[in-house]
């Protein structure tokens, strides 16, 4: 009875995520009762991909503080129909209105080939070994509800890790020789700087969280295709952000990425 109680409250959560979504509503409070777990969450988060049916083409990363137990990282996915290239043109990203909304300036690792399945565990070599380029880029960070960031990292985790869209900025050419930590890495809402930092405060780096991301996905059974995007964490931070508001990341002194703010339709 138990386990039927549980899978309710799995599919009404996911249902009411996606169906907010859909609507680009908000949602004032959590749709059933919170998973406390990561392997509720993360079933949660299955139920509605599912529901979604929209294609992946990425995945997002993001640092979980204080860790639970020895994760100290957690992933969402990313839907094709919401990564956009940047062009000259700032795109307009729709976040909710009535929900949480943010933004993040991350290091994009592309793979170049599909992590084995079968293999639960990676070093941040063999992490390497598997991506194809490096890009800089901006995560949108919205859900329809609110708090989604203020009730831990289960209830982040379920409603896509608080996904909701990508900006793949220029690539970073040369970067297997270069030192992501050296670049000063800034955002900038409305040409205001609102955060600077560099990788060095990223746990193991952005390859740390690609290795984070192959080993999860082979756990729960799900593929990564070559050619996939990791959004492999915030370095400045995690910035509000609303309708109206123009955001710039700058990664050194010489590539930077911009896009502006709209609310969904």
């Amino acid at each position: 009875m138990a386990g039927d109680r549980d899978t309710d409250n799995t599919r009404l959560i996911a249902r009411s995520f996606v169906d907010a979504r859909r609507r680009g509503a908000g949602l004032a409070d959590y749709p059933g009762t919170p998973p406390r777990a990561l392997s509720e969450a993360y079933a949660v988060q299955d139920a509605a991909i599912a529901l979604d049916a929209r294609p992946i083409a990425g995945w997002k990363v993001g640092r979980i503080e204080p860790p639970i137990g020895v994760t100290n990282r957690l992933a969402g996915p990313i839907f094709a129909s919401q990564i956009v290239v940047a062009d000259s043109e700032p795109t307009a990203m729709p976040v909710f209105a009535d929900g949480f909304a943010a933004a993040e300036a991350e290091f994009l690792l592309r793979t170049a080939a599909a992590p084995d399945p079968a293999q639960r565990s990676h070093t941040i070599e063999t992490a390497r070994a598997l991506i194809a380029d490096v890009h800089i880029g901006i995560e949108i960070a919205s859900s329809p509800f609110q708090g989604i960031n203020d009730h831990g990292a289960a209830v982040t985790i379920s409603d896509f890790g608080n996904n909701n869209g990508l900006v793949i900025g220029p690539a970073l050419p040369g970067w297997r020789d270069l030192d992501l930590d050296s670049f000063d890495v800034a955002l900038l809402v409305n040409d205001e700087t609102v955060g600077q930092a560099t990788t060095a405060t990223m746990l193991d780096g952005p390859f740390g969280a690609a290795r984070f991301l192959f080993e999860l996905l082979a756990e729960r059974g799900i593929a990564l295709p070559a050619g996939s995007w990791i959004s492999s964490g915030a370095i400045t931070g995690v910035h509000a952000v609303v309708a109206g508001d123009r955001v710039s990341a700058r990664f050194g002194d010489r590539l930077s990425v911009e896009c502006t703010i709209k609310a969904h339709d």
